[in-house]
């Protein structure tokens, strides 16, 4: 793996696009100038290689950026998952804070880059897309809304490293969905529910643990509710072949569930922790869940 110092040289050598000379620019006077809370913070306009040179010139010549680096959490011996990009608005009904990771240490740069690209894009749609959604409500009259996304490092290993990502909006009552990374950082994969397996069995039989984990869980608890598909009601039957999910440190599957998805808004984001027993014949192979 490349050293501290290969690294410093290669961000360095790297050339910065013309597009973004006046963002790096903008960092610099940032830098020197003192620090001022702002309520507003303009869109960029980041394309693929943007986002790697932000990062780029951010920790180069960025003191706050620096020093906030200090709180990154180091995953391994190298690689490092911190905030690259932060939107905001704070205007009267009209709240936006959206924050997109970034990914600096695999040895695939060019995963790394991808990555890194659609988090950044991930984030600049939604800030336009709320953009839209507030001109429209001002011109109908009045409302509130509001964004926030952000993102956790769900597992940390020498193997394993798993982002979640989340969008909480609020029109009235708030809804949260999620996304998922689980990237393998000795292959420099990202591992997707169905490679796991053999074939589509997986389906059913994560499909049939969780029902009946759903209803053990309402027959224990009064307070639980879930939607489950009977005779009279449409709900949960299956998951999805491309659900949501995670791999946990100790090597557990996680199936994500975003709100509303088989549950009443109050229970949130809800997962569950498939027992490796009844899955071992139908993984390709031990190495990730066991």
């Amino acid at each position: 793996m490349k050293d501290m110092n290969k690294l410093k040289k290669d961000y360095e050598e790297i050339e910065i696009p013309n597009e973004l000379e006046n963002v790096v620019k903008e960092s610099i006077r940032q830098a020197k100038a003192p620090q001022k809370k702002r309520s507003f913070l303009k869109q960029w306009s980041i394309g693929a290689a943007a986002a790697a040179a932000l990062f780029v010139g951010s920790i180069n010549v960025s003191s706050t950026f620096a020093q906030a680096m200090v709180n990154v959490p180091v995953l391994g011996s190298i690689v490092e998952v911190f905030t690259v990009q932060n939107l905001t608005l704070d205007e009267d009904a009209y709240q936006a804070d959206l924050s997109a990771p970034a990914i600096n240490g695999l040895e695939n740069e060019g995963l790394q880059t991808s990555l890194n690209k659609k988090y950044i894009e991930e984030n600049k749609e939604l800030y336009k897309q709320f953009e839209k959604e507030v001109e429209e409500m001002k011109k109908a009259g009045n409302g509130h809304m509001g964004i926030s996304t952000g993102y956790e490092v769900k597992t940390d290993t020498d193997q394993l490293l798993s982002i979640a990502r989340y969008v909480e909006n609020t029109i009235g009552s708030s809804s949260t969905t999620m996304k998922y990374d689980t990237i393998d950082k000795q292959k420099n994969i990202v591992i997707t529910l169905p490679s796991l397996f053999k074939d589509n069995a997986y389906i059913d039989v994560i499909s049939s643990y969780i029902a009946s984990e759903m209803k053990r869980q309402m027959a224990e608890d009064e307070e639980i509710t879930y939607f489950l598909a009977d005779e009279s009601e449409s709900g949960f039957e299956s998951i999805q072949p491309d659900q949501n999910f995670y791999i946990t440190a100790d090597h557990k599957l996680v199936i994500s569930f975003d709100d509303y998805e088989v549950a009443p808004g109050f229970m949130g984001v809800v997962t569950f922790e498939i027992p490796s027993s009844i899955l071992g014949n139908l993984l390709v192979s031990d190495t990730y869940i066991n």
